[in-house]
């Protein structure tokens, strides 16, 4: 099983995008992933029951809810046929619970948008990572993903020029494009749409997906149930 950990403290980075489309693409094929929203504000699990029926399966719990009429480890169990549980976090994580949350994490992708804050976010985020949470670089556990790039512009240059500094590999560049509104709005995720209308999309997202393939044979041992531990 892979744990895969989206995580950014800042909102509107572009996480549950990210995790949805993770979730759906590892549906498409043939796995039934987890989907773990921890956010409170449970964007995954509206896209979620957007879903129809006949689409690829996807498990999905509101780790953000607490249900009285059953118990948390029953709520937050992995379902034997998921080879995959992808967590959405919520934004505004403490660096004091990064240990906790990234522990079991196989691997931790951390989008970052193109402007100044987001860049100053990042740069907070990777060091709490490395410096806290005790991620080493040598375990090539973190990918960071430029997210919502318009390639001819200063402050893409700019983003780049800042993420070559963090020797952390960026394992994707996702252009600005409209079909990432239209897949959420519908349930869907990339893999799922018209292969010629998401064409240039899908290319941008074959360097992560060939990362996290290649770290498939090096899964950490689980630790415990929870794809992550309660959030408030």
């Amino acid at each position: 099983m892979q744990r895969i950990l989206v995580l950014n403290p800042k909102g509107g980075s572009g996480k549950t995008t990210i995790a949805t489309n993770l979730a759906s693409y590892f549906a498409s094929q043939g796995d039934r992933p987890l989907l773990s929203d921890n956010d409170p504000q449970g964007s995954s699990t509206r896209w979620l029951k957007k879903r129809k029926p006949e689409q690829p399966f996807i498990h999905g719990v509101a780790a953000f809810e607490h249900n009285s009429r059953m118990t948390r480890a029953w709520q937050m169990r992995i379902p034997a046929d998921a080879m995959h549980v992808v967590v959405d976090t919520p934004a505004a994580v403490s660096a004091h619970d990064m240990p906790e949350m990234t522990k079991s994490a196989d691997a931790i992708i951390v989008p970052v948008l193109p402007s100044d804050i987001d860049i100053h976010a990042c740069s907070k985020c990777i060091a709490d990572l490395l410096l806290i949470a005790k991620v080493r670089r040598d375990e090539n556990r973190i990918g960071v993903v430029a997210n919502r790039v318009r390639r001819n512009t200063v402050i893409y240059q700019s983003l780049m020029r800042f993420l070559e500094t963090l020797r952390i590999p960026v394992v994707a560049t996702l252009r600005d494009s409209q079909n990432y509104v239209r897949a959420a709005e519908a349930g869907f995720g990339l893999h799922e749409m018209k292969h010629s209308v998401v064409a240039p999309d899908l290319a941008d997202w074959q360097p992560m997906l060939a990362w996290l393939k290649a770290k498939e044979g090096t899964v950490r041992p689980s630790e415990g149930i929870n794809p992550l531990p309660e959030t408030a």
